[in-house]
């Protein structure tokens, strides 16, 4: 079958041949664990049971887990033994299980759940580029969309993520998954069901978070909006003339003041602080 998954359309045979997100028809995975640190609806007090698959279908210049987004990183696994990692990480104490960049997996993933679908929530953790048709093959198997809107401007999103139509792709990624999952469901201070976008600042960047926030406000009102504060320059990114530093807190605060002008309900705003590599967890194969 030909890889279609992604808005690329490489139209490649994955046993034989290697697309856009350079990766295998198996999925390869650089680390199933416990995981503390998305928002506290997602994490609780165990953590997420987050499994992080190799490669993607952005190039974004600044990506912090870029070992594992552009780099080698990972094994390939069977679909039998990602159905295993699945129930391992909820007899863990998982709240949910996490599924870190799998857009073009979705096929494994989809089998995988067949063969073992644990009790706990699936959450399907994208960067925002995905097809609207492949997000129908979910509509059964994913319980919580938690969705990356970075960019309303098509100029940005291909020097940034070489995607310039990432701004219409993405509003009609994320209108598909709020038809699926429009109503949020928590239990016990932990999500159940539901839609989660997130955004993350990026310098010189404010008029973005703006409109993106404006978007999901107008949009999706039964979401829950995530702002991020936790942009670090990697890679390419290290000696970009507006990429090469951190947000500054008068950037933030802008963007801060602005969301809390609206009667918006849900809204996680993250903290300043959450700027610092110790929260980059480490590609080791745990848990592979």
């Amino acid at each position: 079958m030909e890889c279609n998954l992604c808005p690329r359309k490489c139209n490649v045979l994955r046993d034989k041949l290697k697309g856009f997100c350079k990766m295998p028809l198996l999925p390869k995975v650089a680390r199933a664990a416990l995981h503390l640190w998305e928002e506290p609806i997602i994490s609780g007090d165990k953590g997420s049971g987050t499994v992080f698959f190799s490669g993607c279908s952005l190039r974004c210049i600044y990506c912090q887990n870029y070992e594992v987004s552009r780099g080698n990183t990972g094994k390939e696994i069977t679909v039998s033994r990602l159905a295993e990692i699945f129930k391992e990480l909820e007899e863990q104490g998982a709240h949910n299980i996490n599924l870190v960049s799998p857009t073009h997996y979705v096929h494994a993933i989809i089998e995988a759940l067949k063969i073992y679908r644990p009790k706990i929530p699936i959450v399907y953790n994208s960067s925002g580029y995905e097809s609207t048709q492949t997000l129908k093959l979910l509509e059964d198997y994913v319980d919580i969309y938690l969705i990356d809107f970075k960019y309303t401007d098509s100029a940005k999103a291909k020097e940034y993520s070489l995607a310039p139509d990432y701004p219409e792709v993405v509003k009609s990624a994320i209108s598909e998954c709020y038809r699926q999952k429009s109503e949020c469901v928590v239990k016990d201070g932990i999500m159940q069901k539901g839609v989660i976008v997130r955004h993350l600042v990026l310098p010189q960047n404010t008029k973005t978070a703006i409109e993106v926030f404006d978007w999901v406000r107008e949009n999706t009102q039964g979401a829950y909006f995530s702002l991020m504060s936790q942009y670090l320059p990697f890679g390419e990114a290290l000696n970009h003339k507006v990429l090469g530093r951190k947000i500054t807190r008068r950037e933030y605060e802008k963007v801060v003041d602005y969301i809390c002008k609206f009667d918006f309900p849900n809204v996680f705003i993250q903290e300043r602080e959450s700027s610092s590599e110790k929260f980059i967890p480490l590609f080791d194969l745990r848990g592979v």
